[in-house]
This record gives C-alpha cells, sequence and structure tokens, in this order.
C-alpha cells in the first residue's frame, strides 16, 4: 500500500488504562499515511479478535465511514487475530500492527546495503513464525495470498530460514569491517562517542553542533557516493544506519556516531536484527543519552528505561544523560524534570542542540567522562625520526610540553594506553634499530592519570 492512504489507528489496552494513540499516530504520518480516524478499547485482550468482538464491528464501521484504506494496530496481533479483524472490515482493507508499520518505515528510509540487509533480516524474523499459520489459511482456501506474501508451500518456512542465514552470512561480514575500521581508528588515537536515544529526540541536530566538518561514513567502502551527513529533520527515524563525524570537544580526538533512535515495545527480534547498527553504541567508548526535555516528566521517564532497556545487555561504555530542547523550556520546569528523573538519569547534562546553549558544558563533560589517558616522558636524540615521532604524538595525542637540549629533544605528552605503548614502540626504534641490544624502553616516567 502506498503512503499518503488514509488510514484508521486503533489501540487496546489493559482494563482500568487509558489508550494514548499520539505515538502511533506520529509512527503512521512518518510512513506516509493519513490517519482519518481514531479508536481504542480499555479490556483484556480477547483471544480471537485482540478486541472484543463488538469494539471490532465499531471499527469496521469507522473505516466504512471514513472511506480507509487499512487499519493500524498500535499492539501485537497474532496471525489468526490479524486474519479475524479482516474479516470484518470491508474487502480490499489492510490490516497492519504496530511492528510491521514500523518495518515499513525502516524500508523506505533504509539507503546502504547494510540498512536494507537490516530490514530484510527483521522483516524475515518476523514472518517466519506466521509461516505456518499462514499455509494453513491458504490450504483452506481462505483469503489465498493472505497478509500479501502469496501462495504457501510447505517450502516456504525453509525458504526464509535460509534466506535468514544468507542476510546474516553477509551482515557479520559487513560487522567484521566495521570492528575492524573501530579498532583502526581507537589505534589512531580516536575516542568512539555514540549518540543514544529514543528517536525524535534531537540526536542529528545535537550531532551538528558538536562535530567538525570532516564527515566519515561508516559504509564508506560500500557506498562512496552516499552522503553522510546526518539528517536534522521533525519526523521519526530520519537517521536508520550511522553517521560518524569528527567532533571537537578540545583536546581528545572524538569520532561521534549518530545512530538509529529507539521506540518502546520493540520485541527482541527487531532489536536483535539491527545488531549490526546497534555495535556503534554497544562498543563505543562513551554513549550520549539524548533525551527530548519539553516532553512531560512521564514520557521522558518510560523513554529513559526503554533506552536503558535496550543498552542494558551488551552496552560496556558509561552513559551519560542530555537533555535536549531546553530551548522548550523554563528553567524551573527544567529543575523539576531533573529532579524528577534523578534516579534514572544522575546528574544529566542540559542542552539545546537548535541553539546551541551548553554545549560546551557537554563538550566538557564528554571529555571528563572519557577513559583516561595516560601520561608519558620521552627523551629522544635529535634526528629526523625523532622528529617524525613527535608529528605523530601531535597527531595521535595530546602534546602538553616539548623542550630542545643540547642534541636531545624531551616530549611529555597524554594519550590512550594503545597509543603510549605504540609511542614507546617508535621511540624504542629512534634511540637504536629494531633488533638492536640497545633497544629498549626510553621512557624517563610513566604513570596513570589521575
Amino acid at each position: 500500500m502506498s503512503g499518503t492512504s488514509p488510514v484508521v489507528i486503533a489501540k487496546r489496552v489493559d482494563g482500568g488504562e487509558d489508550a494514548d494513540l499520539s505515538e502511533i499516530g506520529d509512527l503512521a504520518s512518518a510512513a506516509g499515511y493519513d490517519v482519518v480516524g481514531r479508536l481504542s478499547q480499555s479490556r483484556e485482550e480477547d483471544a480471537a479478535y485482540h478486541f472484543g468482538e463488538g469494539k471490532v464491528e465499531e471499527l469496521a464501521a469507522l473505516v466504512r465511514d471514513t472511506d480507509a484504506e487499512a487499519v493500524v494496530v498500535d499492539n501485537r496481533l497474532g496471525p489468526y487475530q490479524t486474519y479475524n479483524i479482516g474479516g470484518k472490515l470491508p474487502e480490499g482493507v489492510e490490516v497492519i500492527d504496530r511492528f510491521t508499520l514500523i518495518l515499513e518505515i525502516f524500508g523506505q528510509r533504509a539507503n546502504t546495503r547494510k540498512a536494507q540487509l537490516q530490514v530484510e533480516l527483521a522483516e524475515l524474523r518476523y514472518e517466519l513464525p506466521r509461516a505456518e499459520a499462514k499455509a494453513s489459511l491458504a490450504k483452506r482456501d481462505e483469503r489465498p495470498g493472505f497478509m500479501g506474501l502469496g501462495e504457501y508451500d510447505e517450502s516456504r518456512e525453509r525458504d526464509i530460514k535460509a534466506q535468514i542465514s544468507r542476510i546474516k552470512q553477509e551482515l557479520d561480514a559487513i560487522a567484521d569491517k566495521e570492528e575492524t575500521r573501530r579498532e583502526q581508528r581507537r589505534e589512531s588515537g580516536f575516542d568512539l562517542v555514540a549518540l543514544a536515544g529514543y528517536t525524535n529526540a534531537g540526536k542529528s541536530t545535537l550531532m551538528r553542533q558538536l562535530a567538525d566538518d570532516l564527515d566519515v561514513s561508516e559504509n564508506e567502502d560500500l557506498h562512496p557516493d552516499l552522503d553522510p551527513t546526518a539528517e536534522s529533520e521533525d519526523r521519526l527515524f530520519t537517521t536508520l544506519g550511522t553517521t560518524t563525524r569528527r567532533a571537537d570537544t578540545g583536546t581528545r580526538d572524538v569520532l561521534l556516531t549518530d545512530t538509529v533512535g529507539f521506540i518502546s515495545d520493540l520485541p527482541h527480534w527487531l532489536v536483535e536484527s539491527f545488531e549490526s547498527t546497534l555495535d556503534s553504541v554497544y562498543r563505543a567508548d562513551l554513549v550520549l543519552l539524548v533525551v527530548d526535555a519539553s516532553e512531560s516528566v512521564e514520557e521522558m521517564r518510560e523513554k529513559l528505561v526503554t533506552s536503558h532497556d535496550t543498552l542494558y545487555e551488551r552496552n560496556e561504555a558509561p552513559i551519560v544523560t542530555v537533555l535536549n530542547k531546553i530551548d522548550r523550556v523554563d528553567d524551573d520546569e527544567l529543575a523539576e524534570k531533573r529532579a524528577a528523573l534523578d534516579a534514572l538519569a544522575p546528574n544529566p547534562v542540559a542542552v539545546s542542540g537548535l541553539t546551541g546553549e551548553n554545549v560546551e558544558e557537554l563538550t566538557a563533560r564528554i571529555e571528563d567522562e572519557l577513559p583516561d589517558w595516560r601520561e608519558e616522558r620521552l627523551l629522544l636524540p635529535l634526528s629526523d625520526d625523532a622528529m617524525s615521532l613527535v608529528s605523530w604524538l601531535y597527531d595521535h595525542g595530546n602534546v602538553e610540553r616539548e623542550e630542545y637540549t643540547g642534541e636531545e629533544v624531551l616530549v611529555e605528552f597524554t594519550a590512550r594506553p594503545a597509543i603510549v605503548e605504540k609511542a614507546r614502540a617508535k621511540a624504542a626504534e629512534v634511540r637504536a634499530p629494531p633488533g638492536s641490544a640497545e633497544a629498549g624502553d626510553v621512557s624517563e616516567a610513566s604513570v596513570d592519570s589521575p
């Protein structure tokens, strides 16, 4: 179904709860649909229809009254529930559940090979447990081609599993290249910082404030023709792949990566399908968890919990919470929200990615939270090789003192531990040729930063 089609959105919540249709409405709009009707119900789930059968009849009437071409349900529907609801609707009206809609949005935004593979993998994982049910319906000649995948035979499950295996192999190969690239960047003296957070929290806008002019595409070897600059638009899922840019934080060389936004109630299979993209968050040196400070405390709390749940199992880096969009709230409101969310977001940094307010405070915090650099002193004999090493240290660390005395040069610097070790090895080669008896540790002192 094409975007711009009129749709009715619907949601069921457990008895006593209030149904909030704002998010599913935003998702439908993000997919390009025109929301022409809304319906909700508060009751326990019905095994056959998800909603109560009477509410489904009401839904069908609303579809007829609005000439809707589809119903978008903000719940996870089983294949038989989807079929049963569809049977009550006018002929040709499609039933789309929450995750089908999210996958449709992802498919529209997938502009790189990796993103396209991840979307295809998620679609296949979503379809696999439904294949048997669809085949059963098709065999009974009940709506052949149910849910758009044509006639089924018993080989369909085998085909899906084979496709999943093939895609995982290709994604593993891409992930291996990206891990190699991450390590090469670390060895070159870069710290890796990832932007994470709920979709539409303003991560891409904040990235523009932090970034230098240098763009570094995660997919540069696969798609050199793509513009790697992160978009900044007020819509969901503008960033589906990863965008990496160099950030200016002061003394440290930082590569900042923006990636797909989190969203509430994502099933494990969907998060797992985007594991390769999320690796840029999981394996960063620091994660900036961006939250929209203009939302209500309840919304912020829910999204912080969602984000922490997504990060909890695999994230290895420290997390700094960034309260973004403070240009939309006054000081008293911001103070109240900080106090209310203190348990989930201790000591956050409040900024405006739009205006740049407090961005300097954020860059200082980034430097404070990154893994400690080590201090080192090297005493080298004056030579062209020594000058090359000094130049290399300026590129890969922070040189704090450079002093020439007679035939020697003393250089004091701080750098990542791996860079310090590499500098020592280079210094040994400057002092004496590799393999000679005189080659060895030429550092005067080496202490960890406090």
